[in-house]
Order: C-alpha cells, then structure tokens, then sequence
C-alpha cells in the first residue's frame, strides 16, 4: 500500500503552476494595447511579463478625436490576427470571461461610464492615462471603486523609471527641489497637461511624493508650458515642457537625474503584479492630487498665472480639500 502510495504522495509535493490570468483591454485606439499584449501574449518579445495574457477586448473610440477612432481597427485588426484576440461588444460580456481589466481608451472623458461597468462586475482594473477627463470624474472613479471593494489603480509608465524609483525611496534624502520633463501636446476636449504632460507630472509626484499645495502656471525658456509647485517646508517641484523625458532632484542627501522613460514592461510588471495581489502600488489620494494638481494649472492660466490652491479645485470637484 506504501509503494502504491508514494507516486500520488510526491505529485502533490510539486508545486501547481498557476494558469495564466485572462486579461480584457477597453479602448482599441492606442500603441499601448499592442504594445501591451506584445510583452504579456509573446514569450519571445523583449521584456516579456509572465503570469497573465490578454485574451479579449472591446473597441471603444471616440469620434470627435481624429487620432482616436482613425487608429482602432488597425489596432484591433493586429490583436486579432496576431495574438487571437477576441472581440466583445459590450462591457459587461467582456467582464464575464476574463479575470481583471485594462481601460486603454485614449480619451479621458469616457473612462468613468468604462470604469462603472468594470467595477460593477467586481473586476480588478488598471486605467491607463490620463485617469479620467476631468478631476470630478477621477474622484467619482475612485468613490465608486471604494464603495464596491474593487481595486482599481492608475499611473503613467514615467513612474516606474529606475533612477525615479530610487529617489522615491530615499536616494538623495529628503527632496526639496525637483524639475521633470515631458512633451505636452494638447488636446482641446482636456485639461492641458491631462493629455500628454502627465507624464512628467507623474515623475514629479513620484519624487516629490504627495502633499502639494498650490501651483502656479507660465511659461519656460522656449515658450512652453511650465507649471511649479509649492509642497510643505519650502519644497518645490516643477514642470516643464519639452522634448524628451528628463529631470533632476536635489534632496538633502544629494541630487540624482530622474524622469527617462525606460520602456512599457516596467509598468506592466506593476500591473500583472497588481491583478495577482489586488494591493494598488500608487494610493488612490495620489492619483486624485496629480488630476487637481493639472487641473490647478489649467485654472492659473485662466486667471493669468495667478496661484492656486490644489484645496479649492477639489472643492469644486468635490473631494476633500
């Protein structure tokens, strides 16, 4: 009886692979949900991400954005052909067969509608940038995400850069004065920096960390946008605009270049991670405080450059202040 038992005994002493978690995209009209899928789905791509694979999607597109609905069926038409994508025509169908969400929508503004319906079917979810199209639906996002117990983050690829990371985690001491830099194209449904600057607005906050309170808009040495922060202490961040992705911080320890972009599988390591743990790596009051912190800045320019305070737009917004 022993000698029968011990092939049962030593399988179950090898550990179990865990299957692949089934991941569905929302928003065919951007380069990430190809480029996404191409390090999750492609075991040979550069950078590749184990754990998870994107197995279905819904299309999404926005009309009135050239660069959003012009790009999805070449988008989809790649999903579908090279990595056997399945396409849904709802929401809530795609929800019922895959095991967490990524909202990829280029555009802000329908990602709250994209977002209830993922959490109304209690579904993990990842939402690319910019997190909504304005503060108030960023902050109705995260409300309802909070009522229904479902995790849900938010962050830009900017924030997983190395040398950022390091000084997020002590590097250079305590920081005291920062500048990032990203493009900053605009989009005219969105606030300025919601379309593209919230790259470099992200590596700010990375470095910074949260707790701004005020900014204060103008402009930088070659007529571009540029947008400083006053944090507790005396620290201060800044963000311009510009060609590349840069930066500095100067902190009490020293001062390290931070703000490069080192590529998308940096942050899809943070995502499959996420879905596996539902532990978010960027708390939601830092996502909110980078929206009211761009969303400040658009208010600075309609009055002039003037300062404002993070506390009043979230009071308009309705968050806490």
């Amino acid at each position: 009886m022993q000698r029968l038992l011990l092939p049962f005994l030593a399988a179950l002493s090898v550990p179990l692979v865990a299957a692949d978690l089934r991941l569905g995209l929302i928003g065919l009209d951007t380069s990430h949900v190809t480029a996404f899928t191409e390090i999750l789905n492609n075991p040979a791509s550069k950078g590749h991400v184990p754990g998870a694979k994107v197995v279905a999607a819904f299309k999404g597109g926005s009309r009135d954005i050239d660069s959003s609905w012009s790009r999805v069926e070449e988008y989809t038409k790649e999903l579908v052909t090279k990595h056997g994508v399945k396409i849904y025509g709802s929401i809530p169908e795609l929800c019922r067969d895959v095991d967490a969400v990524l909202v990829e929508s280029v555009d802000g503004r329908p990602h709250l509608e994209q977002a209830r319906a993922v959490i109304a079917a209690g579904k993990p979810l990842y939402i690319d940038k910019p997190l909504a199209g304005s503060l108030r639906d960023g902050i109705e996002i995260f409300r309802l995400a909070a009522e229904a117990k479902v995790p849900v983050f938010t962050a830009s690829s900017l924030r997983f850069g190395s040398s950022t990371l390091a000084v997020r985690a002590g590097a250079v001491g305590t920081v005291t004065n920062a500048v990032t830099s990203s493009p900053a194209a605009l989009e005219p449904h969105h606030p300025d920096l919601f379309w593209y600057g919230i790259h470099g607005v992200e590596s700010l906050f990375t470095v910074m960390g949260p707790g701004c309170l005020s900014v204060k808009r103008g402009t930088n040495a070659t007529g571009g946008i540029e947008v400083t922060g006053h944090w507790p202490d005396g620290r201060i961040g800044t963000f311009t605009e510009g060609k590349g992705y840069t930066g500095r911080a100067q902190g009490t320890g020293g001062e390290q270049a931070v703000g490069a972009y080192e590529g998308y599988a940096p942050l899809v390591v943070e995502i499959v991670r996420f879905f596996n743990t539902r532990r978010p790596p960027v708390d939601a009051r830092e996502s909110i405080e980078i929206l009211a912190f761009m969303e400040a800045a658009d208010e600075s320019k309609r009055r002039g450059g003037a300062t404002v305070t993070l506390a009043e737009v979230l009071r308009k917004a309705g968050g806490q202040p």
